[in-house]
């Protein structure tokens, strides 16, 4: 699973930190610390976190398997 948060949406409100500790955090007041690359037992959180924003801040994107994405190439 990687993870990539588009700072230009986050709000700050710290959502993802409440529902997925593990793989985000607060430093300080407005800075968010989070895993690019969190573990397969926090995908549940994440994905909960990442939909509890309307904003859609939080990108997930599963690099192996059936849910990968599919690359075209332009001919």
């Amino acid at each position: 699973m990687k993870v990539v948060v588009d700072l230009s949406r986050c709000e700050g409100s710290a959502q993802c930190a409440f529902l997925a500790p593990d793989a985000f955090r607060m430093h300080g007041e407005e800075a968010l610390m989070y895993d690019p690359n969190p573990d397969d037992p926090r995908r549940d959180e994440v994905l909960r976190a990442a939909a509890a924003r309307p904003v859609q801040a939080i990108l997930v994107d599963r690099i192996e398997g059936r849910n990968a994405p599919v690359e075209t190439s332009a001919s």
